[in-house]
């Protein structure tokens, strides 16, 4: 028997409340898991993981997630509400980016190592840079009046599709620091594919929180 539109609508609700509840899960599982692998404080570079992780893992997904219709954990609470809890864990994991980067440049440092020299720092260095002008970019949406000839409705378009990104990339970035000596060295067997498999998973539910809300949503309208 077919399934009827409402029904189908009902099941694909479900399942992305399923894999947003995990994403949750995943997100503060992995920051966790590179927290205790690399004992922030116990050196300087060991700041720098932890702050990355915790920046484009936990906070960069909570930020996403604060909007998911079906799984963000402020449901109940306003638009206005969730658009400030957004701002503030995206200025937050822009501060914890800024200093993991600070401080993995100044390891480098004073220990005479190149800087950028590598896949992951070009692409890091990218995704800081790129969050700080998508930072800036929401401004736009905060005082809308000051961008003339554009509708909010097409800046929160933008916004959303560029935040997902920027949101990449981030991802990206910590899939490549998974493959540096360091963390094959430190993290190894099954332990080593859930940790690469965590981003993707989180990347996945991102950009299907943001199609549905805005890119297959603008599809369809006629």
């Amino acid at each position: 028997m077919a399934l009827t539109l409402e029904t189908e609508s009902q099941i694909y609700r479900s399942l992305r409340a399923v894999f947003g509840a995990a994403a949750h899960l995943v997100s503060l599982g992995f920051t966790v898991f590179v927290a205790v692998v690399a004992r922030p404080g116990s050196s300087l570079f060991s700041w720098h993981p932890f702050l990355m992780s915790l920046a484009f893992s936990l906070l960069m997904t909570e930020a996403l997630l604060a909007f998911s219709p079906e799984s963000s954990l402020l449901r109940p609470f306003s638009r206005k509400a969730k658009v400030r809890f957004h701002w503030a864990l995206q200025l937050l994991a822009l501060i914890c980016a800024g200093l993991g980067l600070a401080f993995i440049s100044y390891n480098k440092y004073i220990n005479g190592k190149a800087h950028f020299a590598t896949w992951h720092s070009l692409t890091g260095l990218l995704t800081v840079l790129y969050a700080s002008l998508q930072c800036m970019g929401g401004l736009a949406l905060l005082y809308p009046k000051l961008i003339k000839n554009w509708t909010l409705a097409k800046l929160k378009l933008y916004h959303a599709t560029s935040g997902m990104i920027g949101y990449l990339l981030g991802c990206a970035s910590l899939m490549l620091g998974m493959c540096s000596l360091w963390f094959t060295t430190s993290v190894t067997g099954v332990s080593w594919y859930l940790s690469i498999l965590s981003p993707v998973f989180t990347s996945l539910v991102i950009m299907s929180q943001v199609s549905n809300a805005y890119l297959y949503r603008k599809r369809i309208q006629p």
